[in-house]
């Protein structure tokens, strides 16, 4: 079975794949001191929860956070005799090359996104991610990732919402009833949400108008479903894009083998 591992700035997200389907889904905090050992005793006694074998004989890895890969890899080595494909190296081929300034590094996530969106929904799209922080991913005609947009976080602004403004208190993301808030929470609620909806709207009304041609927009990431309810600008949400990439990638490369 093939593990693939999607390491974000905040969760590390590991699913198994049987050639056919995901067996199960994990999800960790993001932290560079964990150890292999750490990670094969967590991650085998969940496997062992869901009642999938924990029969790993193949490893993909997409990482924005570098100090990670280390202790994955030795995971691998250790615990499940293979060596990880890690996007971004070297020896990790992508069908199509990335078409951005020279010397530019793109990040992983944004190119296993890419690569997926182009399969299931061809070309001239655009990825939403709400991550750490909300990526715009463009996708060209021929599945080439072609630049994008960064914006903060939905989380990360409320964090430094919070830090910024003593009287201020944290608040869960959610939708509110009413866009005019009658409370301090409820301010700050209708400010997050819609101010977000809002962000997204006018950067792919922007984003369409510079390419100057329709563009489907497909949404991925935790907080993709909640913001789907606010706007009809989504043709798509999944929440499984990353993983569907990294099959991608790791079935091209064992075929360029």
């Amino acid at each position: 079975m093939l593990l693939c591992v999607d390491c974000g700035n905040t969760n590390t997200v590991f699913s198994v794949w049987d050639g056919e389907k995901f067996r199960c889904t994990l999800r960790t905090s993001t932290e560079h001191q964990r150890t292999a050992d750490q990670y094969f005793v967590w991650f085998s006694t969940l496997m062992q929860h869901h009642g999938v074998p924990v029969d790993i004989t193949d490893c993909v890895i997409s990482s924005t956070v570098p100090r990670v890969v280390f202790n994955l890899r030795v995971l691998c080595d250790r615990y499940f005799n293979c060596r990880p494909l890690v996007v971004g190296k070297p020896d990790c081929a992508l069908p199509v090359a990335p078409r951005v300034d020279e010397g530019t590094t793109v990040g992983p996530d944004r190119l296993v996104n890419a690569l997926a969106g182009f399969d299931r929904h061809g070309g001239d799209i655009i990825i939403v991610d709400f991550g750490t922080a909300t990526t715009f991913d463009v996708v060209d005609t021929d599945g080439a990732y072609i630049g994008g947009v960064i914006s903060p976080g939905v989380n990360t602004s409320l964090e430094a919402l919070h830090a910024a403004a003593a009287a201020l208190p944290h608040v869960d993301v959610t939708r509110p009833n009413s866009v005019i808030g009658t409370n301090t929470v409820a301010c700050m609620q209708a400010g997050i949400y819609w101010g977000y909806v809002g962000l997204v709207e006018g950067i792919v009304r922007q984003i369409r108008q510079e390419r100057g041609r329709p563009m489907k927009v497909i949404a991925t990431g935790g907080l993709a479903p909640l913001f789907g309810q606010g706007t009809d600008i989504f043709d798509s949400v999944e929440d499984d894009l990353t993983m569907h990439g990294l099959v991608l990638i790791h079935a091209y490369n064992r075929k360029e083998k």
